[in-house]
């Protein structure tokens, strides 16, 4: 299973950008699918996740400004990420929770794909 994540690039503060995330392979089950970042000098963190039933969770920093979509017959998720702050400059990674049956169930992750704020 490989994950390709994209969209990534530098922006203005106030500005936009989408990050799309492809997986391919031989995953058929997916619980789960979010996108994670981690910031020079921080840990990672989940910034946002969609789950099978549809729901999404974001972390408190990016709500309002960021959401999470996904197309399950693509096996791609997005991210698409409005009024971007310096604060949200970090390489973002996408995670699928998923396999082939439940029985190989695991996370998976993509390469990252920088994304720079400029003030």
């Amino acid at each position: 299973v490989q994950l390709q994540a994209s969209g990534g690039g530098l922006v203005q503060a106030g500005g936009s950008l989408r990050l799309s995330c492809v997986a391919s392979g031989s995953i058929s089950i997916i619980y789960a699918m979010g996108w994670y970042r981690q910031a020079p000098g921080k840990q990672r963190e989940l910034v946002a996740a969609i789950r099978s039933d549809v729901s999404t969770s974001y972390v408190d920093s990016v709500k309002g400004r960021f959401t999470i979509s996904r197309d399950i017959a693509k096996k791609t998720v997005y991210l698409r990420m409005n009024n971007l702050q310096p604060e949200d400059t970090a390489v973002y990674y996408c995670n699928v929770d998923g396999g082939r049956s439940s029985w190989t169930r695991r996370d998976y992750w993509g390469q990252g794909t920088q994304v720079t704020v400029s003030s």
